[in-house]
Order: structure tokens, then C-alpha cells, then sequence
């Protein structure tokens, strides 16, 4: 059995994390994913400053999504 933590909140708190969580897989993810598009066509990733940005906001991104996906669980 898993041991689940539980976070009360308001139906506010709720509704606002939920909204948070839907701006980011509808809006945010796309825009980060797009912007690696664009960073991995200007080549050499070895040294792209811009894709290792990309690639980084995209891992808060993902690591935001799951923080909250288990908080509304």
C-alpha cells in the first residue's frame, strides 16, 4: 500500500492548481518543446547555450507538472 501524503486546500487552491497544471501541458510544455526544436537546429549541441536553456526550463517544467499532478491526487 502506498503511502500518500495528503495537502488540504481550499476548493480555491484546488481549482488554481488545476488551472496552473492545464497552462502548463497546454502552453508552457509546447512552447518548451518548440524552443529545443529551434535551439537543435542551430547545430552543434555541444556548445548551444540556447538548448541547454531549453533543455533545463523543460526539466522544471515536467518536475512543476508532477509536483502538482500529486499534490490534486
Amino acid at each position: 500500500m502506498e503511502n500518500q501524503k495528503q495537502y488540504p486546500m481550499t476548493q480555491e487552491g484546488f481549482e488554481k492548481l488545476e488551472r496552473e497544471l492545464e497552462e502548463l501541458k497546454t502552453v508552457k510544455r509546447p512552447e518548451v518543446v518548440e524552443k529545443i526544436k529551434v535551439a537543435r537546429s542551430f547545430g552543434d549541441l555541444s556548445e548551444n547555450s540556447e538548448y541547454d536553456a531549453a533543455k533545463d526550463e523543460q526539466g522544471f517544467i515536467e518536475q512543476d507538472i508532477q509536483r502538482i499532478e500529486h499534490m490534486l491526487r
